[in-house]
């Protein structure tokens, strides 16, 4: 780490990668010869334009994303996404939601201020340390879709495999997770993440949604803004986008093409993980709080289960020099969060503390 910087653990915003900040600071006042920062060019103007077609292109290059889908910059992240969701895709019948955690409750919670919400499967029964089975869901005969966060942020959870959804829409948050391994766009109807955890600056979400769900038919209620066929038909610039996000994005996108694509990343985190997740199994202090076949390789939550104790670890690691190991303010304990810019030395040097702090603490 250079700069004076230090391993970032929050679950978001996050870490970006070092390279991708030095290419920035060295283009932020005059972006290449154009006499101006991208944080003042006009949205209008053939340089903004190019670079937000090179970022949707390395996206695509990055996903395998088909052309029958839609590449969307949407301001807001995901409390603007659990309303835009089920404005869009509902249509007077059911949408089917699999409760898996925090940010499932929250999208449930807002889905149902605009239709007919039924919870297919919950792991509420054992607060949310697992995903459950959903290759046999009962689903009803009008399910619009079929709604889940693939990663939960907060609860540490991820989906081994995907729901049986028997030929229904799936719709999937993958905001924690967004660009951290392959992903087969064709088995989604719609994915949107959330950019400020994994990929750039907080402020805009990326919808990715196939082209047939674009309506020319949602109910008169739905603003304008959160009609996802006004931005597809406008390239994402009906109005002023979040200029600096997507150059910032553009950025990562290129950074993990010339790193070796989503393969090579998923390699590197399973890597990362491994090494904190292989601490916590033989720790005599720290445990995770997640069943080990659905333990997240982007957000790793654990406990001394002692309260005070885990808050002697989050002010030691501060001292140390890390920072935002805190867990969520809603399930408490300890959180950390390794996302792709997390190098792998990051993870390293957190389990060196937390070897030290438990043998001078026992």
């Amino acid at each position: 780490m250079k700069y004076g910087r230090m391993f970032n653990f929050s679950a978001g915003p996050a870490m970006m990668p070092e390279s991708v900040l030095e290419e920035i600071a060295s283009e932020v006042m005059n972006y290449r010869g154009s006499g101006m920062s991208v944080m003042e060019m006009s949205h209008r103007s053939k340089v903004f334009e190019s670079i937000r077609d090179q970022a949707e292109a390395d996206l695509r290059t990055l996903m395998g994303i088909p052309d029958n889908y839609k590449v969307l910059f949407v301001q807001g992240g995901g409390t603007l996404q659990f309303a835009m969701v089920p404005m869009n895709l509902m249509k007077g019948g059911t949408a089917c939601y699999v409760e898996t955690g925090s940010w499932s409750k929250k999208a449930i919670n807002e889905a149902k201020k605009f239709g007919k919400v039924e919870v297919a499967a919950s792991s509420a029964d054992r607060n949310f340390c697992y995903i459950p089975d959903c290759s046999d869901l009962s689903l009803p005969e009008d399910t619009d879709y079929i709604y889940i966060c693939e990663n939960e942020t907060i609860n540490g959870t991820t989906w081994p495999t995907l729901p049986n959804t028997k030929g229904h829409i799936l719709a999937a948050d993958q905001s924690s997770m967004f660009l951290s391994r392959p992903c087969r766009v064709e088995d989604y109807g719609l994915i949107w993440g959330g950019v400020q955890k994994n990929v750039g600056p907080a402020g805009m979400s990326i919808v990715i949604v196939r082209e047939d769900l674009l309506r020319d038919d949602l109910p008169q209620y739905v603003p304008t803004y959160m009609n996802y066929k006004i931005h597809a038909d406008n390239d994402s610039m009906y109005n002023t986008p979040n200029c600096w996000a997507i150059y910032c994005c553009g950025k990562v996108f290129r950074y993990l093409l010339d790193q070796g694509g989503l393969t090579a990343m998923e390699q590197r985190n399973q890597e990362k993980a491994k090494i904190l997740y292989d601490f916590l199994d033989q720790s005599k202090m720290f445990h995770g709080t997640v069943d080990p076949a659905f333990r997240s390789v982007m957000n790793v939550p654990f406990s001394t289960g002692d309260k005070e104790l885990d808050a002697q670890v989050v002010a030691a690691t501060k001292a140390a020099g890390y920072d935002n190991l805190k867990g969520h303010r809603t399930v408490g304990g300890l959180r950390a969060s390794i996302y792709n810019a997390m190098p792998r030395e990051g993870v390293e040097a957190l389990v060196q503390f937390l070897e030290k702090f438990e043998a001078e603490h026992r």
